[in-house]
């Protein structure tokens, strides 16, 4: 965690230091969001309904498997479903679609994710109205668009706006760089939803459970979790929150040495090298990006999200009664 982070979940001296970056980053916030508002910055509506997935406070909070559950929700539903992302990471600005297993230099691990698990169509690209633009021209049977992690791109119009917290809130209640707060908490979103602690009667419950572990390289394929039983463990995460999977790991049971990475890390070979060790235990985030490493010791936990339906519900009421693309 790097060490502005670290005080963001308490008010200290470096948050009170930083507390007039905080102020200036929000006037800045609201001045943009205002120049939305007033049609001085262009917003581009797509040929679907779009649904964003977001958060208010930085860091991982579950965005990337509530996409997944809502996508096949949706799917379950009759709806055929369309995902847009930035591609963090990625090294082309471009839209462009994400096929299974490409480069995640090129692609970013979230939308390789997505591209893997969701049998949906996925695109990247800076400009997410551009890429869902791209998408419905490249699959007009498409009918709604999913945006991931898309709450502040306001050039992308949108119908319907989920945002995400988890058991940590919204920490000292700073604006970045002082706390963790990308816009204040003021900011009006269509749902709330709360993931690994308890909700509201306004909010939507979410939690993560365990599904199973898989290969990463050289062979995909399912490994039972009583073949780690007696085995020597270390664990990775880079991830927003890191100690999430570790916790997760630990309810199942397994008590492996633990390695936080920061969100995103490119990991290398041999950054996985650990000695003493019979497997190494790693999110699908993280296993996209080494699946062409030779290395049988690495084993992703698939996760799945459990979501209160009373979301799609609503996201359906929502939705419906607009044109397909």
């Amino acid at each position: 965690m790097a060490f502005p982070e670290r005080h963001w979940y308490r008010f200290s001296w470096v948050s009170a230091i930083l507390t007039p970056a905080a102020v200036a980053f929000g006037a800045i916030v609201q001045l943009r969001r205002a120049a939305y508002r007033l049609g001085i910055f262009r917003t581009t509506r797509v040929g679907a309904p779009v649904v964003v997935v977001g958060n208010l406070v930085a860091g991982g909070t579950g965005k990337t498997p509530l996409v997944l559950w809502l996508a096949a929700e949706l799917a379950r539903r009759g709806w055929r479903p369309g995902i847009v992302s930035r591609g963090h990471g990625a090294g082309a600005s471009h839209p462009r679609p994400v096929p299974v297993g490409g480069d995640p230099l090129r692609y970013g691990d979230e939308p390789l994710l997505h591209a893997q698990r969701s049998g949906c169509p996925v695109w990247v690209g800076r400009d997410r109205a551009a890429a869902a633009a791209a998408l419905l021209l490249a699959h007009p049977e498409c009918d709604v668009i999913i945006c991931d992690d898309g709450l502040q791109h306001y050039a992308l119009a949108r119908d319907f706006e989920i945002a995400v917290r988890d058991e940590r809130g919204s920490g000292n209640g700073l604006l970045l760089p002082a706390g963790p707060l990308r816009e204040p908490l003021s900011r009006p979103v269509d749902a709330w939803i709360v993931n690994g602690a308890e909700a509201n009667q306004s909010e939507f419950a979410m939690r993560l459970v365990a599904a199973g572990f898989r290969r990463v390289a050289p062979a995909d394929g399912e490994v039972p979790q009583a073949q780690l039983a007696g085995k020597r463990l270390d664990a990775v995460a880079g991830i927003g929150n890191p100690r999430r999977f570790f916790a997760l790991l630990e309810g199942l049971g397994l008590k492996p040495r633990t390695h936080a990475f920061p969100d995103h890390h490119p990991f290398r070979p041999e950054e996985l090298a650990f000695p003493d060790c019979d497997f190494v235990l790693m999110t699908e985030k993280d296993a996209v990006k080494c699946r062409a490493f030779d290395n049988d010791r690495l084993l992703a936990l698939r996760v799945n999200a459990e979501v209160d339906a009373r979301l799609a519900d609503l996201v359906e009421r929502r939705i419906r009664g607009h044109s397909p693309a």
